[in-house]
């Protein structure tokens, strides 16, 4: 079994979502027990000599950071803190992201600046090798000072509360402990906001979003010259020296996607009675190629996020500093998920037009792509289910980050919305994943209309994959299985 050694070692998105999708297993390296023993021990000494109060270990929380706590109640303090923190809504987190949330988290203590005890993070390590799935809700998180309550909820099973999935079987986190023969943590000082305070909530949709877009940009890239094909478009958008004229690096590699998918069709190479494509066509590289532009963009500031230590106040040893600071502020992470969502709705709505333009009966297709018009309705509508979808893109794709609100009296008066902006992120994903599915539908069933002509080998291979999957419809047919499919094979294939 694959196992990652958590260190100070940079880690990408994409090696996060394959350790989770395959089952791999983590463990703390040498180094990363050294730096969490080590800065536990400074913590522990910095308590005992300093004089002053130190936020969130001798004083109370958010607007309560002006009372004192008196030593023999630091830990009583911590257990208080995740129990009245543990306040998530709404739907179940899905089990994947879970997992990604708990890796995150100790990838974030194991830095050394957040004054974790070994035993807590190597219990974390234990939930997430023990496919051990805390129930966390997608409401609650402001995204300011951390993902306090879906983090809460995550943290609850440590000390022997909230609950857990296990084998198939949800229980309390004491049922948990008994199954498993452990003993609840009991929290040290700081220990409650080391792991509350943090931005692993968002971080891990952040994770799972900006891995799903790359898939999404190279399948949009794929199915859009499937479908210039079917719709004897034209080549002449995708030759080199009208991008090298506006150098933008996403236009330039769409551009040259498209042209080397299309080497070798018969179709694309035939004589066109037509001048210009409609912008859907024409326009790929630029749109499709300024989506590409804005997932590197959001793809850095994921990276720079999910490798730093994000909670408060951190513990700096080598400087004999405690700081409280403002890392688990969700800023960053809000702006790249709104910026992200708005990129892929994009990918959808050109797709979208892709459809409407296959089933208008233009260039020699029949309306609706019917095979036998008359008593069937064809491709109609499908492309409806798509407008909704596109639409419903639009309203998710307002930005989260312009809003804030309020709290704690006042002393966190200004939040990011992060959370909000992550869990509409993935909803936009998997929209995106279904209107491709219904165009690549579409390319298909037009591409069969331009028989015996042949596409490029590269559009024959998917052809000849996707066929295994959705056939052919020459008469009407209950439709929302086979769109399924469609989307399905997306989700299981690499374009």
């Amino acid at each position: 079994m694959n196992t990652h050694f958590i260190s100070p070692e940079p880690i990408t998105a994409l090696q996060l979502v394959e350790l989770v999708e395959n089952g791999g297993k983590i463990a703390l390296s040498e180094e990363a027990k050294k730096r969490i023993i080590d800065c536990r021990n400074f913590l522990d000494h910095k308590i005992e000599t300093s004089k002053e109060p130190i936020y969130g270990i001798t004083t109370g929380f958010g607007s309560l950071c002006n009372v004192s706590i008196d030593k023999e109640s630091l830990c009583d303090l911590q257990r208080n803190l995740v129990m009245s923190h543990a306040c998530g809504m709404g739907a179940e987190v899905p089990a994947d992201i879970v997992k990604l949330m708990i890796v995150l988290k100790v990838q974030s203590l194991s830095y050394g600046y957040s004054g974790a005890c070994l035993p807590t993070v190597e219990r974390l390590v234990d939930f997430f090798n023990n496919d051990i799935i805390p129930v966390v809700y997608d409401q609650g998180s402001l995204g300011a000072s951390g993902d306090l309550a879906p983090l809460a909820n995550m943290c609850l099973p440590l000390i022997g509360l909230g609950e857990v999935t296990y084998k198939g079987e949800r229980m309390s986190g004491e049922e948990l402990n008994r199954r498993m023969g452990w003993e609840p943590i009991k929290l040290a000082s700081k220990e409650g906001l080391a792991l509350l305070n943090g931005t692993q909530f968002m971080s891990a949709h952040s994770v799972w979003s900006i891995v799903r877009a790359r898939r999404l940009a190279a399948w949009a890239d794929l199915i859009a010259a499937m479908s210039l094909d079917a719709y004897d478009g034209l080549i002449s958008p995708f030759l080199a020296p009208a991008h090298t004229i506006r150098p933008h690096k996403g236009q330039m590699d769409v551009a040259r996607n498209i042209y080397e998918l299309l080497q070798g069709s018969e179709l694309i190479a035939r004589h066109k009675d037509h001048v210009q494509d409609p912008y859907s066509f024409r326009c790929v590289p630029q749109v499709h190629g300024a989506v590409r532009d804005a997932i590197d963009h959001c793809e850095r500031v994921i990276t720079t996020e999910i490798n730093s230590a994000t909670d408060n106040p951190v513990v700096c040893a080598e400087d004999d500093l405690v700081i409280s600071a403002g890392n688990f502020h969700g800023e960053p992470l809000a702006l790249a998920n709104d910026f992200l969502a708005i990129a892929l709705s994009e990918i959808a709505s050109i797709s979208n037009e892709r459809i409407y333009q296959l089933i208008s009966g233009k260039r020699g297709l029949p309306t609706f792509l019917v095979a036998k018009p008359g008593l069937n309705s064809g491709f109609m509508i499908p492309q409806y289910a798509v407008a909704s979808i596109v639409s419903q893109n639009k309203q998710l794709a307002t930005p989260a980050s312009v809003d804030t609100i309020e709290s704690s009296l006042g002393q966190e008066d200004h939040v990011s919305m992060g959370a909000n902006a992550a869990t509409k992120c993935c909803r936009v994903v998997e929209n995106v994943y279904k209107v491709l599915g219904v165009e690549l539908m579409n390319a298909t069933q037009a591409l069969e209309f331009r028989r015996p002509a042949k596409s490029s080998p590269a559009i024959e291979k998917l052809f000849e994959e996707y066929r295994k999957v959705v056939p052919f419809v020459d008469v009407d047919r209950v439709m929302y299985t086979e769109l399924a499919k469609s989307v399905e094979f997306l989700k299981t294939h690499s374009a």
